[in-house]
């Protein structure tokens, strides 16, 4: 299959950013996005441990989050079509996420500003 540049750039627009809250289309987990790959970047027994009816296609921005449910914190890896922003406003109970953000006074997550030498 041939690719144009074109649908290259078209990839690599992520529609979230990092800090940002989001919550997944169908399972009830939410997180934080703390990096993002423009396509893809997980191994194929990943992507092949996922239901085939459910997997997601791999030219697309795939987000990491410090992510949650009810029950317990995760580090999660999922494609932008799974996502959706979180406009609840609750505040995220993961431990790393106090490492690499601040919550603002709006509620929103900031990185941290990394000290240079």
């Amino acid at each position: 299959m041939f690719v144009t540049m074109v649908d290259r750039m078209k990839s690599a627009l992520a529609k979230f950013g990092i800090g940002q809250v989001v919550k997944h289309r169908k399972y009830p987990f939410r997180g934080v996005i703390y990096d993002v790959d423009p396509v893809f970047a997980n191994t194929e027994e990943w992507w092949l441990a996922i239901p085939e009816d459910m997997r997601p296609r791999k030219d697309q921005p795939f987000y990491h989050l410090y992510a949650e449910n009810t029950e317990t914190e995760y580090i999660a890896y999922v494609s932008e079509q799974n996502l959706l922003p979180d406009t609840s406003g609750e505040p995220l109970r993961h431990a790393q996420i106090d490492e690499m953000f601040v919550r603002t006074a709006s509620g929103a997550y900031e990185a941290k500003a990394i000290p240079r030498n």
